[in-house]
């Protein structure tokens, strides 16, 4: 549990992931984010963006950096979710860089569930596409008038007709269903109503083309869209899917969770940290560079001390979360929950505080377009209520210790 060093075998991977970020998806940001402003269809891609993305992706496949988020798999480069931290905290500093690699969320939890308990069948019509980058996915797993951080609340049912499953309900916040190349969704219903609370739920697999899935608009995070990606309101009116769309039977949506969750939980929190550190180089381009009150701005007040801190403070994340992802290879996603929820709980909160200092020392251009720190805090900012708010993660960890201290105590 206490051997958080990267494989040696990993480490040539890590320096070709570094290069091709400075190589392929550096040089290409700023020329995507300008083609795509102004376009008339928000829910779309520009002319040239999808073309930058597919060279770069390209090039990724040929220098073999592709689909390593999944951890010992046959269909990946079978890393440890160990190996894998150390490069997702370089995936984070560019928003781009993920994508190019086919390890972007939801698509990466989606497809280890898939990879993981799907059928050969749904593995060829869904997760083929998907791990050759073709087609995009998003979940669906919340509700709106529901608290969804106790999944045993959802209300989306799904009966069993003949031969089809026929869902109905209401889904928000379905993040990547605003994307035109999203055609998948794997959807949290109630199969199973008069079962026990952990056995009602089913995850079943519902094409986004299907008569009756209605994306009624998207949701706004702090009055921004995040289109063409999308948090998306979709209505679910008798939809109707064949039996077999159905993962791993009847009333296991909860087991398919504990696949899905932990490493999904654990790659958002990798990522922060590597956009924690882009934060603070533009708090040291700014400090450096920048002079008021005839002194440079990194002498002012705090702003050392700040800056120390937040050294301090992601080299202690860096650390939960390959401890973290170290329990997962040694102990299995379900008995590493307590460390998940542990790094869960701590990253995203403090992600949020260093970028908000980052925000302060820019000034007004911290909070415009000409800073990338607002999208940066809007996203770290969501965070800490997607995939299980702080509090749930805090109760988690605060439950482990209260049966801990009662087993010794005898």
């Amino acid at each position: 549990m206490n051997n958080l060093a990267m494989s040696e075998d990993a480490r040539p991977l890590l320096d070709a992931v570094i290069k091709h970020i400075r190589d392929n998806v550096d040089p290409i940001t700023e020329e995507f984010h300008r083609l795509g402003e102004g376009r008339a269809e928000r829910f779309s891609y520009a002319p040239g963006q999808l073309e930058l993305l597919e060279e770069a992706k390209d090039k990724a496949k040929a220098n073999g950096l592709w689909n390593f988020f999944l951890p010992n798999a046959e269909t990946g480069e079978g890393l440890s979710n160990l190996d894998y931290a150390y490069i997702a905290f370089e995936l984070g500093k560019n928003p781009l860089a993920s994508q190019t690699l086919n390890c972007s969320a939801p698509d990466t939890g989606n497809m280890e569930v898939l990879e993981r308990v799907g059928t050969p069948e749904q593995k060829e019509k869904w997760l083929k596409p998907l791990l050759n980058g073709e087609i995009r996915s998003c979940f669906g797993m919340t509700e709106p008038k529901v608290a969804s951080s106790d999944a045993r609340n959802i209300e989306t049912s799904a009966v069993l007709d003949g031969d089809d499953w026929v869902i109905n309900g209401e889904k928000y916040y379905i993040s990547g269903a605003g994307d035109p190349r999203c055609k998948i969704m794997i959807c949290m219903v109630k199969t199973s109503p008069d079962a026990e609370p952990f056995r009602q739920q089913s995850q079943i697999l519902v094409p986004m083309d299907t008569p009756g899935v209605q994306v009624l608009g998207p949701m706004r995070v702090f009055g921004h869209d995040h289109a063409p990606h999308g948090h998306m309101h979709i209505k679910l009116d008798n939809v109707r899917v064949p039996k077999d769309n159905i993962l791993w039977g009847e009333g296991r949506g909860f087991e398919i969770s504990q696949v899905r969750l932990g490493p999904g939980r654990i790659h958002h929190c990798m990522r922060s940290i590597g956009a924690a550190e882009k934060a603070l180089d533009l708090v040291l381009e700014r400090g450096m560079e920048r002079e008021a009150f005839g002194k440079r701005i990194i002498d002012l007040g705090k702003n050392m001390e700040l800056v120390g801190r937040a050294r301090i403070e992601i080299e202690a994340m860096r650390m939960m979360v390959l401890k973290a992802a170290r329990a997962m290879d040694v102990l299995g996603n379900k008995e590493a929950r307590i460390w998940v929820s542990m790094a869960k709980a701590m990253v995203p909160e403090k992600v949020c505080q260093i970028i908000d200092q980052a925000i302060q020392i820019h000034g007004a251009t911290g909070v415009s377009q000409w800073s990338p720190l607002s999208e940066m805090y809007m996203q770290q900012r969501t965070l800490r209520l997607a995939d299980g708010p702080d509090e749930v993660h805090h109760n988690v960890v605060a439950r482990n210790e209260v049966n801990r201290y009662r087993q010794t105590a005898g």
